[in-house]
């Protein structure tokens, strides 16, 4: 267990109390958000402070080659960054939790892999995953790493872009990219894909199913970091409602579910999953 010097105050203390009590006893489902990770130095969308950004949509990424250029260059030198993060001691304490036999699995609206790095062994991706990449056309799957070696060696001037801001999805802005080779799929030369859902797309059917399997077999439902403003959030939380079940948000902020809730936490993430990790597990 990897552990935090933060004090507690007493106001988190008697809140995290009453999550105890309300969780003791009971195997719940969690669910993440970009609050989990801001801790391993991935921003937030919605957090204080978090500039605002107008991501991508699906269908302009379908639209136009610039659309393309423009996303592939950016993703490629955001994922330098975002995938030398570490998993921090949130992710670590929700992974004990599951080892204990409190938490049941983790759904994610993280794209970061950091819950499987930290040893959480369900785990329902619910937005994709950035390290892998598929092709539109045929399907065929591809490593995220072997499609970023192919990138530089076709585009060896974006070695020299220097510090770049990355967000939750592993994008960062670039404004040359006139000359930008995008990455073709070797198998048949279709369209590549990060495997991660975009704004104006649909989670797969089966993804948001695995989820709610989660939710339906647990007797609580912890949300961790998230916002709820992405609607998959807020239909797993009315899914735990409809059922009865208790349910714990933990955030900096106000979240759409906070009226919905049993408790709530208006708490940073890590040292909140740290103090119940200690206790329940």
């Amino acid at each position: 267990m990897v552990a935090i010097t933060t004090e507690l105050s007493p106001e988190l203390a008697r809140g995290i109390d009453e999550v105890t009590d309300l969780l003791a006893g009971r195997r719940f489902a969690v669910l993440t958000g970009a609050g989990v990770s801001t801790d391993s130095g991935i921003p937030d969308y919605r957090g204080e402070g978090a500039p605002t950004r107008t991501p991508m949509t699906f269908q302009q990424f379908l639209s136009a080659e610039s659309f393309s250029k423009r996303y592939w260059a950016g993703s490629h030198l955001g994922y330098r960054r975002f995938a030398a993060a570490a998993p921090n001691a949130g992710h670590f304490a929700l992974a004990e939790l599951e080892r204990a036999g409190a938490a049941n699995g983790v759904i994610t609206q993280n794209v970061d892999g950091l819950h499987k790095q930290a040893g959480s062994r369900k785990v329902v991706d619910l937005h994709g995953a950035m390290d892998r990449v598929l092709c539109l056309t045929c399907g065929q799957v591809f490593a995220r790493e072997s499609v970023s070696a192919r990138i530089e060696e076709a585009n060896p001037w974006l070695s020299t872009e220097g510090a770049v801001e990355i967000a939750p999805d592993g994008d960062a802005i670039v404004t040359d990219i006139e000359s930008f080779v995008v990455p073709s799929c070797t198998v048949c030369g279709g369209r590549l894909k990060p495997d991660v859902v975009f704004f104006g797309e649909f989670i797969p059917a089966e993804k948001y199913r695995e989820a709610s399997a989660l939710v339906r077999s647990s007797d609580a439902l912890l949300i961790a970091g998230s916002s709820l403003v992405v609607n998959s959030g807020i239909r797993l939380l009315e899914e735990a409602r409809r059922r009865r079940l208790p349910i714990v948000i933990v955030n900096r902020g106000v979240t759409k579910g906070d009226s919905r809730a049993t408790v709530k936490l208006d708490a940073g993430t890590t040292e909140t999953l740290v103090e119940l990790a200690r206790r329940l597990g």
